[in-house]
């Protein structure tokens, strides 16, 4: 057994080889906390969910960092905007992102720390740096000379002279444009923190240099983020850490976008779909099968026709999963292991597309066992179902999406109201088996076609007619 994964600065898939045997460190470039999540945002954070929860299946010990950017120009340009505190526009953001995560079924980081709460480390990095001749301070600015680190630029295959480095307000004293702010000099109205170099606050690429160091030391496996952190965020770590002393991370992986017309979703373009205002009208689990079943490096171009496609497969998964309890009269616990199909799949830079083509071929032969009344076969099959949908965070019999840990209430709610609509449905139905005896089939597929028009699914079994909710 052999993980295999995209290198982004190899340019290639590679054989995962780990620094400790038994083990995966990760780190994932998180939230930068200016503004609510959208679903481009979000489906970074459960891409390397997925990944994580393969390398546990695979039997590795996962230490898992994903960091809050709780300081950088937007957050203080809308806190002045909104005459607020900087930290609580932060904070709210934060909370919106874990409820984002959480509600799409995330498993929580190992830790997840604030750049705020590392600036002792910054520090630190940043006189290593001076010290070494990687950097330089200018009118309370640190500067880092990226003409000083011979391999800047390999990941994202640029060359220097033809470099456009971007650029804040007030990044005063450069000695070559090119050059990117460590640290940002204290101005009017933003927060500031001590340093040798005078009251300032930290520059966006440092940050993550330092936490990784802090929490995965000086090498670690894997450093993962979208694709639009190739350039100028990874390169600058890169350059910041190695400059540093640091071997940082041996494999980068990237995944892509969410795009509307082509475009990267984006507040600044207006096409962004808020994660909060999304699940108000798809299911949690709806949309994480969405944005989780395609490649991670495939761009996903949103549209409601493509979220209805993707409510409409998972609920052929869940439909069978629902008869197949019903069959066995109780919960059929996943398998040990996953098909060797399915994990050939995963191994293969996590081909979740291939993999869930297993699930879907497992569904099938599962029906077909229903279909000829073969009660061993279609546990078996859901058996090998729930073991390849916990793996991608999509098992309807999970807890997390049993209503563990939400509204009580409204579960009980939601339980009394299916009770009801059980009920009325059942009168409904024997009116069409009586048709159905007499021979009546003009008014039995009448009742039938009533039912569908009404979003409900009726289906025939052996063990008479059932109903289940239809896709929208």
């Amino acid at each position: 057994m052999t993980i295999r994964l995209y290198d982004t600065s190899a340019r290639q898939i590679r054989d995962f080889d780990p620094i400790t045997p038994g083990c995966v460190s990760i780190y994932l470039c998180g939230a930068t906390v200016q503004a609510a999540p959208h679903i481009g945002h979000i489906r970074s954070g459960l891409n390397f969910d997925i990944m994580r929860r393969w390398f546990e299946y695979r039997g590795y010990a996962v230490t898992f960092i994903r960091n809050v950017t709780d300081i950088d120009d937007k957050i203080i340009a809308k806190a002045a905007a909104q005459g607020r505190p900087w930290w609580s526009i932060g904070y709210e953001n934060e909370r919106a992102f874990n409820d984002g995560y959480h509600a799409l079924g995330c498993l929580p980081p190992t830790y997840e720390p604030r750049a705020t709460g590392h600036v002792t480390e910054m520090v630190e990095m940043m006189r290593g740096l001076i010290e070494r001749g990687h950097a330089y301070e200018a009118d309370g600015n640190v500067y880092f000379d990226v003409r000083s680190f011979p391999e800047y630029l390999r990941l994202s295959n640029q060359e220097l002279d033809n470099l456009l480095q971007p650029s804040g307000e007030g990044e005063t004293g450069k000695r070559d444009p090119r050059d990117f702010a460590m640290w940002k000099s204290a101005k009017p109205g933003e927060p500031t923190w001590e340093t040798p170099w005078g009251r300032g606050r930290p520059g966006w690429h440092l940050e993550c240099s330092a936490m990784a160091h802090k929490y995965l030391g000086s090498e670690f496996d894997i450093h993962g983020g979208g694709l639009d952190l190739i350039f100028p965020h990874h390169e600058n770590e890169i350059a910041q850490a190695k400059a540093f002393g640091d071997a940082f991370a041996r494999y980068w992986v990237h995944n892509a976008w969410v795009t509307m017309s082509g475009e990267k979703m984006s507040k600044s373009l207006g096409n962004s779909v808020l994660v909060s205002e999304m699940v108000k009208h798809w299911r949690p689990i709806v949309l994480r099968y969405y944005l989780g079943t395609p490649h991670y490096r495939s761009m996903i171009e949103y549209s409601e026709e493509a979220l209805r496609e993707a409510e409409s497969a998972f609920a052929r998964i869940e439909g069978f999963v629902q008869r197949v309890v019903e069959k066995a009269g109780g919960v059929v616990e996943p398998a040990a292991e996953v098909p060797p199909a399915f994990a050939e799949a995963m191994d293969d830079d996590l081909g979740v597309p291939q993999a869930l083509a297993v699930v879907h071929t497992t569904v099938r032969q599962g029906n077909s066992a229903l279909a000829a009344d073969d009660k061993e076969a279609a546990v078996a099959r859901l058996a090998e179902v729930r073991a390849m949908l916990g793996v991608l965070g999509l098992d309807p019999l999970d807890a997390h999406w049993a209503g563990e840990g939400g509204d009580r209430g409204e579960t009980v709610l939601n339980k009394s109201v299916h009770g009801v609509v059980d009920s009325l449905v059942g009168l409904v139905l024997q009116q069409r088996e009586s048709a159905r005896a007499r021979k009546d089939w003009a008014t039995a597929d009448a009742i039938r076609d009533q039912l569908n028009q009404s979003g409900l699914v009726i289906e025939d079994s052996p063990d008479g007619p059932r109903w289940t909710l239809g896709p929208r």
